[in-house]
């Protein structure tokens, strides 16, 4: 009976650490093989990127900035000079950049028109929509902020809800369409670039920007009140523009890097000192391009 005690003794010990590891979740390993009870987690699938990269084909509405206005001629669009659809090598625009020179006549849509505000933007990406586009490109908002007084700027609620209604628009006929958003231009550092430029000065008082440009170097704190009024309500345009744009998961923002451009005299027109000229359109191109071929951020 003695030499059998020891027996007994083992197996309640076994028994017992069966028991303890049947109810533990970690800590205990079966002797012999090294296998851990706790299960090995799943790893997490990639999601595939929303944003493509490298569309196939580019739609761009907007404005007069879009149309390449005053950039090769006085008072004339000039389109292939656009950063966005144009056909210069020089500018080098981001169609060209995406689609290399064999395709960007036949697989980009420049829609934009010079003069254009806001509210036209809804119908402009109607027409954008119909062309099927893998990216369309959005720079609107100029001419909302200058007209011929402050006080007729486009309120920031009118401003964002045509927006909306722009971005709805090109989902009823190309819900997979890519969207780059420029930011609006800060016209009160073109103002600071252009008032000590006698033809610039003259050229302004033919009316143009009026809410920003009159009176070019009149430093009053009236005319510093005016100015600035017209910036905030640009920053506020901004705004709008991103947070609507975050709605959209294939909608990318500029994150302000054209309002945050200090374009110099070399990169405005030399006709008005308000548009971009073809070295300005080139540095628009670049940073689109820059915006478009990014990376997608980690969830």
């Amino acid at each position: 009976m003695r030499g059998r005690r020891p027996f007994r003794t083992t197996v309640a010990a076994a028994g017992a650490v069966a028991l303890l590891c049947a109810g533990t979740l970690t800590g205990c390993e079966t002797e012999g093989t090294g296998t851990s009870a706790t299960p090995k987690p799943t790893p997490t699938p990639r999601p595939t990127p929303v944003w493509d990269r490298t569309p196939a084909s580019v739609a761009a509405v907007g404005d007069s900035i879009t149309r390449a206005y005053d950039a090769c001629a006085v008072l004339a669009d000039c389109p292939e000079a656009s950063w966005a659809t144009g056909t210069d090598i020089g500018v080098n625009s981001l169609a060209l950049r995406l689609l290399g020179p064999e395709r960007v006549a036949e697989r980009s849509w420049n829609l934009a028109r010079s003069g254009a505000r806001m509210a036209e933007l809804p119908a402009q990406m109607a027409r954008a929509g119909a062309r099927k586009p893998e990216l369309v490109t959005v720079m609107m908002g100029a001419n909302d902020a200058c007209r011929k007084r402050a006080e007729l700027m486009t309120p920031v609620a009118e401003f964002r809800a045509d927006f909306e209604a722009a971005l709805t628009s090109l989902r009823t006929s190309a819900p997979k369409a890519q969207v780059y958003v420029s930011s609006v231009p800060d016209l009160k550092r073109l103002w600071a670039r252009g008032k000590d430029s006698a033809l610039g000065r003259q050229v302004w008082k033919l009316g143009i920007c009026a809410s920003m440009l009159a009176d070019a170097q009149d430093l009053s704190p009236s005319a510093e009140k005016r100015r600035t009024a017209v910036r905030d309500r640009i920053v506020a345009y901004n705004q709008a523009l991103k947070e609507v744009c975050a709605k959209d998961r294939r909608c990318r923002y500029d994150g302000g890097a054209v309002f945050g451009f200090p374009f110099d005299g070399g990169q405005l027109s030399p006709w008005d000192w308000f548009h971009p000229s073809k070295d300005g359109q080139a540095r628009l191109a670049e940073l689109a391009h820059r915006q478009v071929t990014a990376p997608e951020p980690p969830a």
